[in-house]
């Protein structure tokens, strides 16, 4: 077996067996899912991160490309505990590696969690080397060209044109999506209760989605930090008390940043699907799946902006709403598959208001 390493750009080395791939680098987080990694490596949300499972057992129920969220893999990285690869199946592994993803399994992943909870998200890369110090000259490479790519990652993972998808609901309400990085289970659901839904390039301007005149807008997940997604923001902002606006995580974001609001990079991020959140719109508490790495700043949100939905670990914001410009959105996915369930009424709250 090869060695492989997971250098942090804090010099931090963690040794475990490569399981193929090529060497990258990305942003080193952690999610506590305890089933999903298909789900997880196909979320745009995921984009340009190397993804440090808790759950020991990895690939152990093999693959199926209809749970895809998106056309292709957006993670630089895989580690485990576990993976499975053995006679019998070994169809994760190899379909990671076909991809070119970076897989690291054999080694103390509770060890390499701690230190993120406990210091942050750091840069990384993921290689295949004969011993540490080469692994570090390699890894330092590595992390310098990727630190240099396009910071607006939501407009790198984003479609390039309009997408038209036909809906279940004959004579139902048109959507419009902005897409952030959108997932397609997102897709999916609005399909489910609308006649028609549209997915627009995060950088469209506003006439665009007008000309199309939707009953409402859907703002999508994404990656990245939100403070430099301009583009869609001033969209958003320019349809403000226009139509009925939802926003999902990356939306939520934007939602805030349009409503005159400020988010922040949080310590290590929210990434799993055991977050308990307590929603004052549907007047529940419920268990939730999360992704990602930033928040709204609760003290800069306008008078006329309610917070809605707190996170019941940290009391960070999970969803806010502002009436008078008939807009709401959540930080976390009601649309998660697999994960817990209970959030998906918040479409059915969203088609209500069309």
């Amino acid at each position: 077996m090869n060695k492989g390493f997971l250098v942090l750009e804090s010099g931090e080395v963690y040794q475990g067996v490569w399981r193929g791939g090529q060497a990258r680098a990305g942003e080193v987080v952690f999610n506590t899912s305890h089933s999903g990694y298909e789900e997880i490596a196909t979320d745009p949300s995921y984009f340009s991160q190397i993804m440090v499972m808790t759950a020991p057992m990895q690939g152990n129920y093999g693959v199926d490309r209809a749970v895809w969220e998106s056309r292709q893999m957006w993670i630089d990285g895989f580690v485990s505990l576990e993976m499975q690869s053995s006679a019998r199946d070994s169809s994760w592994c190899a379909q990671l590696a076909a991809a070119g993803i970076p897989i690291l399994s054999d080694l103390d992943t509770r060890r390499i969690v701690l230190r993120l909870r406990d210091l942050g998200t750091p840069w990384g890369a993921l290689v295949c080397a004969d011993d540490d110090q080469s692994a570090r000259g390699i890894a330092g490479t590595l992390i310098d060209q990727k630190k240099r790519v396009e910071p607006d990652w939501v407009h790198l993972v984003s479609r390039r044109e309009v997408e038209l998808r036909v809906g279940r609901v004959s004579g139902g309400p048109r959507v419009a999506i902005l897409d952030l990085g959108c997932k397609e289970s997102t897709i999916r659901e609005l399909q489910a209760r609308c006649s028609d839904v549209a997915v627009f390039p995060s950088r469209t301007p506003e006439r665009v989605i007008r000309d199309w005149n939707p009953s409402g807008i859907m703002l999508s997940n994404g990656p990245g930090d939100p403070e430099v997604v301009k583009d869609a923001t001033e969209t958003v902002k320019a349809l403000l008390g226009w139509k009925p606006i939802f926003g999902i995580c990356m939306g939520n974001q934007i939602l805030a940043r349009a409503l005159g609001a400020k988010t922040y990079k949080l310590k290590f991020g929210h990434r799993g699907g055991n977050h308990p959140v307590r929603d004052q719109l549907l007047n529940e508490i419920y268990v939730t799946s999360q992704n990602h790495g930033y928040a709204v700043e609760a003290k800069s949100l306008p008078s006329d902006v309610k917070i809605t939905h707190v996170n019941l670990n940290d009391n960070t914001v999970e969803g806010i709403e502002c009436a008078a410009k008939k807009c709401f959105s959540v930080q976390y996915h009601p649309e998660s598959h697999p994960g817990p369930h209970e959030a998906l009424k918040l479409f059915d709250f969203f088609v209500s208001r069309l």
